[in-house]
């Protein structure tokens, strides 16, 4: 069971979102709608992760964005999970810069229509992995198109998996292709990018992103 801090503004999506957590499981410690009440209800109440909407009142900017990165700074490997209605891709940047960009999620509230998909992302995140929607890792892509225009469409396929912090195996089940198929694209996404990382999934994916980060 996670004890989470849950920040929406919107009524309706926050109570529905407290439903769905405590439906599989866990605990909505505390359930706000702005970012001031956000940072108080984690000096409270400690959770073990905090999911926060990027835009909230009073400004409807990135309040929720910014009081999860003020969070992070000063409580370091808070697990965080950001939510937002469209990929702005400046906001994945600043949250994963933030501490070590571990424990932390960034999804479009599109996902949280796959429910076990979105569970799975808060599981993952409190756990001190690194969840990115598949879209954001898309924009992040089209920003750095060299050397990334080295790669194929099928090895783009697997670093986009890579970033969403899936294993070997999953990939292959999602490629529909043989484990051996997808080490043979990662050796080559490796050489193609010059990155030189270890056998850790979340090393794996931080370097990745940070690589896409420019």
């Amino acid at each position: 069971m996670l004890r989470v801090v849950l920040a929406e503004d919107s009524v309706l999506l926050r109570d529905g979102l407290i439903g769905l957590l405590e439906r599989f499981g866990h605990r909505v410690v505390a359930a706000v709608g702005t970012a001031g009440d956000l940072v108080a209800a984690v000096a409270e109440h400690g959770p073990d992760v905090v999911v926060t909407d990027v835009r909230m009142p009073p400004g409807f900017s990135d309040e929720g964005l910014r009081a999860a990165i003020e969070l992070r700074r000063h409580r370091p490997g808070l697990p965080v999970l950001v939510l937002s209605q469209y990929v702005q891709r400046s906001y994945a940047e600043d949250l994963l810069d933030s501490c070590d960009g571990s424990g932390l999620g960034y999804l479009l509230k599109e996902r949280i229509g796959h429910v076990e998909e979105f569970v799975d992302a808060v599981r993952r995140v409190a756990e001190g992995d690194t969840v990115v929607d598949p879209e954001v890792v898309r924009q992040l892509i089209r920003h750095r198109r060299d050397p990334l225009a080295r790669l194929t469409a099928r090895e783009q396929e697997v670093l986009a998996l890579m970033a969403q912090g899936k294993s070997n195996a999953s990939i292959a089940a999602t490629l529909v292709v043989g484990e051996g198929t997808v080490s043979k694209h990662f050796g080559s996404i490796l050489t193609k990018l010059d990155l030189s990382l270890d056998d850790s999934t979340n090393r794996r994916v931080l370097a990745v992103l940070a690589y896409l980060r420019g």
